[in-house]
């Protein structure tokens, strides 16, 4: 047939040329692969996580208040809750009292104390007026004695004179007894006055854990975030530790994704990440390799597997590896924890077991990372 060769020449042209694209195309693919594509890796296996606080009461009682709504922002220190106060309330107000009972006390023995130091002072000096009458008691005796024994005194003067010497000796004693009694009394108060320091110190000591039994009775949010899985209500009965609501700090949102344990040989701190997200359009967001898990997702499991079996089969597990999300404030009024994302990592440039993960071991930031490296360089 007229112009068949020419036709087949034609064709073998296309062909040849269709050849040479496909030919140059696959090159290319393998020229990108191997100095590029080959340490892309990625997973599918990764999640946006949150570091989300239970808020909990201290103590039981009734809630009166929820000053929060579902979904709400916080700051850290905002009110979210109130309990009934009026019990603790009425707790601190006795443990006040009895404070102030305590000091009463301890005024009332100070002013006996200077009572008594008054007595004991009137004690001391009729203790030395009895002292001086009995020695001129004494003397008397001596006197009137003697002169009955030479016959220039009768014997009715010594006995006298003997009489007033026993009675004098007797006031002595008498008054040194009571001045005894005065510094005993004196040394009871002062016991008294420990024994109220020591009611006070309990007094107060109840009075603190009452204030903060008290203060508790307002439930306030530890740091900033939103509010979510708020499940208490006005009128509700709350016990110790009832979770209540959740505050989810949306702001410092970051990226858990699970890689093989055959892909992160070349990973360490520092090298960037491109995350897809599927919640904002599949638009890709950027990332760096933050820190390693000390152990596998299955170490940390609720039930550890135990290989120590006959029939073990080798399954390649998954290291937690944590990202750090570098977005922009539109995008993280969509972030939220539990998206599901697909995270690949850059690790060109890295090389096998020397990486500063292999160096400092797992779980090393980026940043002590960097601060490492710049220790290094001489």
């Amino acid at each position: 047939m007229v112009g068949s060769p020419r036709r087949r020449r034609g064709l073998q042209a296309v062909g040849l040329g269709v050849g040479l694209v496909v030919l140059i195309a696959a090159g290319a693919w393998g020229y990108q692969w191997w100095t590029h594509g080959r340490f892309m890796k990625s997973t599918d296996d990764a999640y946006l996580q949150a570091d989300q606080v239970a808020v909990s009461p201290r103590i039981a009682g009734l809630v009166e208040k929820v000053f929060v709504a579902d979904n709400q922002t916080v700051h850290g220190g905002d009110s979210l809750v109130q309990i009934d106060d009026r019990a603790y309330r009425a707790r601190l107000e006795q443990a006040q009292a009895q404070a102030d009972q305590g000091r009463a006390a301890i005024a009332q023995a100070e002013a006996q104390i200077y009572q008594q130091d008054a007595q004991i002072a009137s004690a001391q000096a009729q203790l030395g007026g009895a002292r001086a009458e009995a020695r001129f008691a004494e003397l008397e005796a001596v006197r009137y004695t003697q002169l009955a024994a030479t016959g220039a005194g009768t014997g009715q003067r010594s006995e006298q004179a003997q009489q007033n010497r026993d009675q004098a000796r007797a006031r002595v004693e008498q008054t040194s007894a009571a001045l005894l009694a005065a510094q005993r009394q004196a040394g009871t108060l002062q016991t008294q006055i420990r024994q109220a320091r020591a009611q006070i110190e309990q007094a107060e000591a109840l009075a603190r854990a009452a204030q903060v039994d008290l203060d508790s009775t307002l439930v306030r949010a530890s740091i900033d975030g939103r509010v979510g899985d708020r499940s208490v209500r006005a009128g509700q009965y709350v016990q110790p530790g009832t979770r209540m609501m959740s505050v989810v700090p949306v702001q410092d949102i970051y990226l858990v994704a699970n890689f093989k344990e055959t892909e992160i040989g070349r990973m360490h701190p520092g090298q960037p990440v491109t995350i897809s997200v599927d919640a904002i359009g599949g638009k890709d967001l950027h990332g760096v390799v933050d820190s390693f898990s000390p152990g596998t997702g299955a170490q940390f499991a609720l039930i550890p597997p135990s290989n120590a079996t006959g029939n073990f089969t080798k399954i390649v597990q998954r290291v937690p590896v944590r990202i750090r999300l570098e977005a922009g404030p539109e995008e993280r009024l969509v972030l939220v924890p539990g998206l599901s994302v697909v995270a690949t990592v850059d690790t060109s440039g890295a090389t096998v077991v020397t990486s500063a993960r292999g160096e400092n071991g797992p779980g090393v930031s980026a940043h002590q990372h960097a601060e490492a490296s710049e220790h290094a360089q001489p």
